[in-house]
């Protein structure tokens, strides 16, 4: 069986203030002629399809547009919601949208019933694992808790359960919303730390043939079973020197996979430049980066009139201009952004609680952060949940 895996679409989000709707439908026309050309018998989208919790009307329509397309083609698609979803919202009329072969799959309920689709070879069960928020599905999966570790692998346990009553020789398929342990985030992921922890073991997904992985913006390989497609297109910086694509799995007759990454469409090319405004201006090296969008840390160390204009003159497409004056390792005037950088939210506030009382927190002192940061977390998604 031939899969296509994409995940991460974002749809209505924007790049630095541009609008990404037309690089989006470009996208999906592109996914569409990729499942009619290279003949894919299944789709597979792992979360994050919108933005935002309640996406945008111009969102939701292409969103509409790619699903009639999809079902127009006859290929069977298996969706999941990501943190970024509202599963209520993106779940609306999946029992009828499933008489056309669109399977979404946006209750943690169900995570042990599968789609089942066949070929020649027999049957694979698509199991689809939603984006699971630990503070809110420790009960249903009776984990005493709450953690990213413990509920996907309370998740996986009704998986392995569900396939063992299955034929002997039926293939298995999991689609799931995590960051696991060895992928390489970028700066466009939302932060899903709960207990001081994000990440799960891939051992998680122990049993099954292949694991489509969303969450994470790279397209990479955690093993040869388990695989971000990572987003279509680029949404920061950090990701300027991805290569966007979506994997294209076969799945053997005996659950063995081969996988080939298909290019994405690219809108325009992302560029980071650092150095005085002087020596952007007149470097030859940059000229192949004029049209790119550009992202331009200026080394200066007085901060030089109208850089913005200057730059745009050269790089129209500039978006993005963070100073970084050059100074010497112990000067005191480096900057907060640059000495809060790579810091997590506990870091940065057991840093304050040293820097207010001359001592920091103590084992108890740094749980009740934890706990607090936690909750907050909790807090927005069951606000998303709501809305």
């Amino acid at each position: 069986m031939r899969l296509l895996h994409t995940s991460d679409w974002h749809l209505g989000r924007a790049f630095h203030r541009v609008n990404m709707l037309g690089a989006q439908a470009e996208f999906i026309g592109h996914l569409v002629m990729t499942v009619r050309e290279r003949g894919v018998d299944a789709v597979v989208v792992s979360g994050d399809v919108y933005d935002r919790a309640v996406p945008p009307l111009a969102a939701v329509e292409l969103y509409d547009d790619a699903l009639h397309r999809l079902a127009d083609l006859g290929v069977p698609t298996v969706m999941i919601s990501g943190n970024h979803d509202s599963a209520r919202r993106l779940g609306v009329g999946a029992g009828l949208i499933d008489r056309v072969g669109i399977h979404l799959r946006t209750e943690p309920s169900a995570s042990g019933t599968p789609v089942v689709l066949s070929d020649r070879h027999g049957e694979v069960a698509f199991y689809g694992l939603p984006y699971l928020e630990p503070a809110l599905v420790k009960d249903e999966f009776g984990v005493e808790k709450a953690g990213h570790e413990a509920v996907l692998a309370a998740a996986m346990d009704r998986v392995r359960a569900d396939l063992a009553t299955r034929a002997p020789g039926t293939r298995s398929v999991v689609l799931a919303h995590a960051f696991v342990t060895g992928g390489e985030a970028s700066d466009s992921e939302r932060d899903i730390t709960v207990g001081g922890v994000a990440s799960v073991p891939a051992g998680v997904f122990d049993g099954v043939d292949y694991v489509a992985l969303g969450h994470l913006h790279g397209c990479q390989t955690i093993t040869e079973r388990v695989r971000y497609s990572g987003s279509p297109l680029a949404y920061s910086f950090s990701e300027a020197e991805h290569r966007k694509t979506m994997w294209l799995v076969d799945l053997g007759a005996d659950g063995a996979v081969g996988a080939e990454r298909v290019d994405c469409p690219v809108p325009r090319a992302l560029a980071r430049i650092r150095g005085t405004l002087e020596e952007l201006l007149a470097d030859p090296g940059l000229t192949r980066h004029e049209e790119a969008w550009i992202e331009a840390t200026l080394t200066d160390p007085v901060r030089p009139a109208d850089p913005m204009a200057r730059l745009t003159e050269r790089f129209p497409h500039t978006l993005s201009l963070v100073f970084d004056p050059e100074r010497a390792p112990g000067d005191p005037d480096v900057s907060y952004a640059r000495r809060l950088a790579d810091r997590s939210d506990q870091e940065i506030a057991e840093d304050f609680v040293a820097h207010v009382r001359g001592a920091g927190p103590d084992e108890r002192e740094r749980a009740v952060l934890r706990d607090a940061f936690d909750a907050v977390r909790a807090d927005e998604a069951v606000r998303e949940v709501a809305r």
